[in-house]
């Protein structure tokens, strides 16, 4: 009875997790769909607990363990700046996969505790599983480990290259395969801590040749193999819920990761083989092309002029907007210009903010409405007519060099065409290259006029100027 009510508590907790999917797949339904992943993860901890034969010293091992995480899981949400979801994303990735490779270890130590064997005889089909679920880890582990520290500025975000690295990842790819196949033959502990030392060098060695740029789209992969890991060892552990969640966790980050790919014009194939990237380098980065015409640089007072007159603005928000928690007075400004009579939109693309919705999120804060935020293949054709284009914060999405100057970083990736509206107003604090190290054309563009400065103090200096 015990059992059969375990089965039907995870299986209720694992369609709120469908249906949390769901809610987040829109942002007007988001909190919803926070609301039915929290209660199904609660309904899915309490089943654990009541699971029947837990002992008390394993309840509250678990206790505990609840406690702690449940501690700093709520310190670092308290603390956390949006600025820093990326990466914290990417940290909270990482213990998943370090989280897969312990149970994997538990698992194969004490396979009597899981119903899988003896020391001496475990299962084939759990060696597999114990072997996939703990390489996976592994490899998301250190995976993350290098996308948090790229996404943090605690490395380079440019594309970490040397000769021969494609084919060092395919023979460590070889020998791991080799490995797998002769533990699940063997059995043998060394080799299953040899599987887990190399998955973790893969997965390093996977993500250092990709750029900064590319980062949202590693997120989203390392998403997906978390996922995997998970449902890997849900099978080997025979927990119906881990599998189902891993399962769900995984597909719908490979499906993201191929919208993002998509989005970025950029192949899935080589997402999973960590090639992407590198081949161009940090070109395009730095100084610049001397012979350009000097950029143009104007005051709040006369982007505030110029908007006051315009019928259509676009308003590009990017990762500096996030920075100076701009997006409050971001709207304060749209308000008055719709008061004026003018048309605002708000152009997001895939990648803005480092993050897929980042900037959704940002601007679902400051409450502006869902119907005035538009997807890059929605708003790009409407640059054409509009007025103004209003970038705050938002560098590489917005470089033209993206479809003209093929040894740039980011050459390919589908970019907000905010060169086409008669008048662009770039705010930005300077003259540095984007986070993928590239100098954006933009900046030089006859049409276009710099202002400098915090992208909050600027925008709150046009609201200013607009109410006078």
């Amino acid at each position: 009875m015990g059992e059969t009510l375990s089965t039907l508590a995870y299986l209720v907790a694992s369609v709120l997790f469908i249906l949390a999917l769901r809610g987040l797949s829109h942002p007007e339904t988001s909190r919803q769909g926070n609301t039915f992943g929290m209660v199904g993860m609660g309904i899915a901890i309490l089943a654990t607990l009541a699971h029947h034969g837990m002992s008390f010293g394993g309840i509250a091992l678990i206790i505990v363990g609840l406690a702690i995480g449940g501690t700093i899981g709520t310190v670092v949400a308290q603390r956390i700046q949006m600025t820093a979801l990326p990466q914290l994303v990417a940290a909270f990735h990482s213990l998943v996969g370090m989280a897969a490779v312990f149970v994997a270890a538990g698992a194969f130590y004490a396979p009597m505790s899981f119903g899988i064997g003896t020391h001496e005889h475990i299962h084939t089909q759990s060696l597999i599983e114990m072997s996939l679920g703990v390489a996976i880890g592994a490899v998301t582990f250190s995976g993350s480990v290098i996308a948090f520290a790229k996404l943090a500025g605690k490395m380079s975000g440019a594309p970490i290259t040397f000769q021969g690295q494609h084919w060092l990842n395919l023979a460590l790819g070889i020998l791991l395969l080799v490995l797998i196949i002769t533990f699940v033959a063997t059995g043998s502990g060394v080799l299953f801590w040899l599987i887990a030392l190399l998955s973790f060098a893969l997965g390093f060695l996977l993500i250092i040749p990709i750029g900064g740029a590319d980062m949202p789209v590693v997120v989203s992969m390392l998403n997906s193999y978390s996922g995997w890991a998970a449902a890997g060892i849900g099978f080997t552990i025979g927990n119906l819920l881990l599998i189902i969640t891993g399962a769900l966790v995984g597909a719908s980050g490979a499906i993201l990761s191929y919208i993002m790919c998509k989005g970025m014009n950029r192949s899935i194939i080589n997402v999973l083989l960590g090639g992407f990237g590198s081949e161009s380098g940090a070109a395009a980065a730095g100084g610049g092309d001397t012979d350009r015409p000097p950029v143009k640089a104007g005051s709040p007072e006369d982007a505030a002029y110029m908007m006051k007159n315009a019928q259509k603005i676009i308003i590009v928000p990017g990762y500096g907007m996030a920075v100076a928690q701009a997006q409050q007075v971001l709207r304060e400004m749209a308000d008055l210009l719709k008061k004026e009579g003018a048309e605002i939109k708000y152009a997001i693309h895939p990648v803005a903010g480092r993050m897929p919705g980042h900037m959704n999120v940002l601007l679902a804060e400051a409450n502006v409405p869902y119907d005035e935020v538009f997807e890059l293949e929605e708003i790009n054709p409407e640059f054409a007519d509009a007025d103004v284009a209003f970038v705050i914060g938002a560098n590489d999405v917005t470089n033209p060099a993206a479809k003209t100057d093929k040894s740039s970083a980011i050459y390919g990736m589908p970019i907000l065409d905010v060169e086409r509206a008669k008048t662009v107003f770039f705010v930005k604090r300077g003259m540095a290259s984007g986070y993928a190290g590239v100098e954006n054309e933009l900046f030089y563009r006859p049409n276009t006029m710099m202002l400098f400065g915090d992208a909050k103090k600027v925008t709150q200096e046009i609201v200013q100027s607009l109410q006078r």
